[in-house]
């Protein structure tokens, strides 16, 4: 027997009635970019991970991508995280104009192992990217005190674990910021691209909506050069009926996995 890793047309037919009235209000109003569901989403969203402020941006890479960006990582600054990852993680440091400084992963957990990092910072550290993988969340108390230690920023790449909890705390709220992606085979997926940076600095949000929006603050007076990296409407619409559905999706992956674990 075959069992399928997901299955979105199941998912997605079940929220259809919740899905398409908003989305024929969209069509009908013609609001593709910006506008109230994404704002809303926003709003929502940083409720969710206990945090003041979420830009929803096109994708999880991009979400990486603007942080680094907005922390003025520069050329030959070196960033500590795992090889254990998908390549956005290590592509977004590079893309920013950083270097990658690889620490090995715990082997129970196959997240960062916190022991190997402090041999792993120089002179030209900048932070650390420890990556919440599979929904797990990283071993964050020891990573975030090494970071005070040494003066330096922790970034979560909380871009497979939406809503996950680390000792009562929010992925997605301990770091100086946090990316997340809503690519649709995530635990909560957009109908297409999707990503969110969460932050409580005020003023890393502010740089990150200039970012993903050609460098602007207001329309037509560009402070920078950045990106066409928004998120739309559409998918914010269909984003915010799956977060009311989340943490039931949540609990129910928890049980079927305790199932699978109980019967292998």
């Amino acid at each position: 027997m075959q069992v399928p890793f997901l299955d979105l047309k199941t998912q997605n037919r079940a929220l259809k009635a919740e899905i398409l009235p908003l989305w024929e209000e969209i069509l009908d109003s013609a609001a593709f970019i910006a506008g109230k569901h994404v704002s809303a989403f926003e709003e929502e969203f940083a409720s969710a991970c206990s945090v003041k402020h979420c830009v929803a941006v096109n994708s999880g890479t991009d979400a990486l991508r603007f942080i680094f960006l907005a922390l003025d990582l520069k050329p030959g600054d070196e960033v500590i995280t795992v090889p254990n990852t998908f390549i956005a993680t290590t592509e977004a440091i590079t893309q920013a104009s950083g270097n990658i400084v690889f620490v090995d992963i715990d082997p129970e957990t196959y997240n960062m192992d916190p022991t190997k990092i402090e041999a792993a910072i120089t002179p030209k550290t900048r932070g650390i990217v420890p990556v919440h993988l599979y929904g797990q969340p990283a071993d964050m108390d020891p990573i975030l005190a090494i970071a005070e230690r040494h003066g330096l920023w922790v970034v979560e790449d909380a871009c497979q674990a939406h809503l996950a909890e680390y000792r009562d705390r929010k992925a997605g709220s301990m770091g100086i910021a946090a990316a997340f992606s809503f690519y649709p085979g995530k635990n909560m997926g957009a109908c297409g691209e999707g990503g969110a940076v969460t932050t409580n600095d005020e003023d890393l949000a502010a740089k990150v909506r200039m970012l993903r929006d050609h460098g602007q603050a207001k329309k037509y007076y560009h402070d920078m050069e950045g990106y066409n990296g928004r998120c739309d409407a559409l998918q914010a619409a269909a984003l915010r009926v799956k977060l009311k559905h989340l943490p039931a999706w949540n609990e129910a992956r928890r049980k079927n996995a305790k199932r699978y674990f109980e019967l292998l």
